[in-house]
């Protein structure tokens, strides 16, 4: 196996929640000599080689060798979040003779993937002394069965159809429901005293690792590539950067609830990268007239999943954009603002490419169909910086479990280090 497959591997399965993402990334960036700035501290004077936490989100950065108002910020962007199912404010439910969970849907889930899968649970307790303990649970605990054909003969002509407030509700076990059963499980999990826990932010993840596939290996099948990929290339080229190779300061943001639209304090739509941007000028010395200066040179990478040609669904694609697995990096555009790239971003992105050696393609949604988006558009409206969106090419983008190619992590993680040195 590939050592960058391997490695990407390792993090998907270390990051069932945006928290255990942002604990992954974190000792990645420790591991490469990283120090941690608590948000609530002073930035170090002086080039800096550090990160910031906000819950499911983490901004890192490396400054060249001398920085001052002509120095820019090359920052890539991605996101931690994926769909999935999360656990209510009031979880223990039952019906005929099933305990169960009450859930929340989050994002844009394709429901019919979490059916009859073995489900763990992840996320993160909050404590009366207001600690916030990591949980996981890779047990298959929990499943939400699906409701046999016998039963349901209309969807042969009518097609699946499931109703998020009713069909979603995964199983735990037989007997009546019991108050608090859910978070002592979880509490227990953390190692903490369920009397303790005084919130909760929990969500369910399929317990199957990822596995390569296909008979030359050249595919990855797994939870969440959708967008821990673009997480795991973005802090792997950060943390093989040379601060003597550097155009610019080299920033990585990644950003939670992408999935629900980024606005929230741990979002791209929140002002927790401008802020802390602002705060690295001043402690380089630079007031903020200055800092605006360096703004006006600097560009965006946003790293995120790509839709690639899908080989029984070819129509609803453009036959003249075909997006191919381990086909390179994909290039998005959309004319409308969806995908935030115009032709100076994809100028940029195209030298960047060149530099790393490695392929590309573009691709544009069909004009009949509506598009999604991602961090890019909102991440340049707050910033006001050229930004490019990107990204590997996938298959069953929002499902439980996506596939891409193996080749393309390694090229985008190359791309993305090649954005911090070409002019």
């Amino acid at each position: 196996m590939h050592p960058v497959t391997a490695a990407v591997i390792d993090d998907i399965t270390a990051s069932p929640s945006p928290y255990h993402a942002v604990q992954t990334a974190a000792a990645r960036l420790q591991a490469a000599g990283f120090t941690e700035v608590d948000l609530t501290d002073a930035v170090p004077s002086g080039p800096s080689r550090g990160y910031a936490v906000l819950d499911g989100a983490i901004i890192a950065w490396l400054d060249p060798e001398t920085v001052g108002p002509d120095t820019g910020f090359r920052i890539v962007g991605a996101h931690t979040d994926s769909p999935n199912l999360r656990v209510g404010a009031h979880p223990d439910v039952g019906s005929d003779g099933f305990r169960q969970v009450a859930i929340e849907v989050y994002g844009g889930v394709l429901a019919n993937s979490w059916l009859d899968r073995d489900l763990g649970l992840s996320g993160r307790l909050v404590l009366a002394d207001g600690s916030m303990p990591l949980v996981r649970i890779d047990e298959p605990w929990f499943r939400v069965p699906q409701l046999a054909i016998h039963l349901d003969r209309e969807i042969r002509s009518d097609g699946l159809k499931l109703d998020p407030a009713t069909h979603l509700t995964p199983v735990f076990g037989l007997g009546e429901p019991t108050e608090g059963a859910l978070i002592d499980a979880a509490a227990e999990a953390a190692g903490v005293d369920a009397a303790e826990v005084r919130a909760w932010d929990l969500m369910f993840h399929d317990v199957q690792p990822p596995t390569v596939v296909g008979p030359d290996a050249d595919l990855l099948a797994s939870a969440r590539i959708d967008n821990q990929v673009s997480c795991f290339a973005a802090i792997a080229a950060l943390a093989a950067a040379d601060p003597a190779e550097l155009a610019a300061t080299a920033v990585v943001v990644l950003s939670d609830h992408e999935e629900v639209g980024s606005a929230s304090a741990t979002g791209a739509g929140g002002a927790l990268l401008e802020h802390l941007m602002e705060r690295l000028s001043a402690a380089a010395g630079i007031d903020r007239p200055a800092h605006l200066q360096r703004l006006a040179g600097s560009v965006v990478v946003s790293a995120d999943g790509a839709h690639a040609t899908h080989p029984n669904y070819a129509a609803r694609h453009r036959p003249e954009h075909p997006i191919r697995l381990n086909g390179g990096v994909v290039i998005k555009r959309n004319a409308n603002q969806r995908y935030a790239t115009d032709g100076r971003a994809e100028g940029f992105a195209r030298r960047a490419i060149e530099t790393a050696g490695v392929d590309a393609q573009i691709y544009i949604h069909r004009n009949d169909l509506p598009c999604g988006s991602t961090i890019g558009p909102i991440t340049a409206t707050r910033l006001g910086v050229p930004t490019v969106d990107l990204g590997v090419a996938q298959l069953g983008m929002h499902s439980a479990r996506e596939l891409c190619g193996t080749d393309d992590i390694a090229d985008l993680a190359a791309v993305l280090g090649a954005a911090w040195t070409v002019d």
